[in-house]
């Protein structure tokens, strides 16, 4: 099996489904068709010089956020964040800090305005942290970078026009698994003295909750394979403790296997009496889940609502 396909070895594949589920979205082909047509038309001729993120964040609206960059969490030159603003301001705004994805090799906060704008465009203060990456870091490097960053979120909430009661983590790929750590896993939030009760949820869109064992060898080098910890896994932590827990994934995903990562957990975690909602989405793949928060995007999946509604009824 590769990194993140297939179902935990030596054991029985995880159900289908679960009955947290909510029924799946399905949009026609044809809408789809559409979409993604009147995208192509939209941005083709950008394409020969802009990557598809690029391309993207080009068509983010202006007017619907105030964005600052560059705020310092720690003393590293990878502990940088942004911050987008809803425009007009909403007072006590609930705060979403966002991990992105790349296999915790690659990435870069700049690269995912288009999701700092949808959530502030519906009213959400939304954070999107950098954090170190392999090669250079190893586990568990990356989650404590993340633990200073939601510290640094709930230090500075109310100055960014948002509700520290009201904050959630939320990540995507291994983005997801590092959001998830700081829900589930106390090491992390405590050693920055907060603790993951102090959360009012987690998001979790197409994470890694369940990997071992590692096949990808760059993922490989960032969890120290084949001296990786069980306790390394989201799934090994998940337990009554944990925050209520929206967990959204592509049926299709061929990287990050949804039965037994995002299923698996919904399962654990419901099991221990934590509430938790689930959606697997078709028509989406590993990587279009997330673009499916930008605006040109939407129609693909209904990502932004959900996690809008989970958020706003955190009230």
């Amino acid at each position: 099996m590769s990194l993140f396909t297939g179902p935990r070895r030596n054991s029985a594949p995880v159900p289908p489904a679960y009955p947290t589920h909510m029924p799946s979205h399905h949009p026609s082909p044809m809408r789809r068709a559409g979409i993604l047509g009147l995208l192509a038309a939209t941005v083709a001729p950008l394409l020969q010089a802009c990557s598809p993120l690029r391309i993207i964040n080009s068509l983010a609206p202006k007017d619907t956020h105030t964005r600052s960059a560059d705020h310092a969490y720690g003393p590293l030159p990878r502990h940088k964040l942004d911050v987008y603003q809803p425009n007009p301001p909403v007072a006590n705004a609930p705060v979403v800090v966002f991990f992105y994805g790349g296999s915790w090799t690659f990435g870069d906060r700049a690269d995912y305005l288009f999701a700092g704008e949808a959530l502030a465009s519906r009213g959400v203060v939304t954070i999107v942290a950098d954090y170190r990456l392999s090669p250079e870091a190893r586990y568990p490097a990356f989650l404590q970078d993340c633990a200073l960053a939601v510290k640094w979120a709930a230090d500075n909430a109310e100055r960014h026009g948002g509700d520290p009661q009201r904050l959630f983590v939320m990540g995507h790929s291994a983005g997801g698994y590092n959001a998830a750590m700081m829900a589930l896993d106390p090491r992390w939030l405590g050693a920055v003295g907060m603790r993951p009760t102090q959360l009012a949820g987690f998001i979790g869109v197409a994470g890694a909750y369940d990997f071992l064992p590692i096949g990808i060898p760059d993922v490989q080098v960032a969890f120290n394979w084949p001296n990786t910890p069980p306790d390394s896994q989201p799934l090994f932590h998940a337990a009554g403790a944990a925050p209520r827990t929206l967990l959204l994934a592509a049926r299709n995903d061929v990287l990050v296997n949804a039965a037994r990562n995002t299923e698996g957990l919904a399962k654990k975690l419901s099991q221990a009496g934590v509430p938790v909602q689930t959606e697997i989405f078709d028509g989406v793949s590993h990587t279009t889940i997330i673009g499916s928060l930008a605006r040109p995007l939407r129609g693909l999946a209904p990502v932004l609502d959900r996690v809008t509604d989970f958020v706003k009824r955190s009230a």
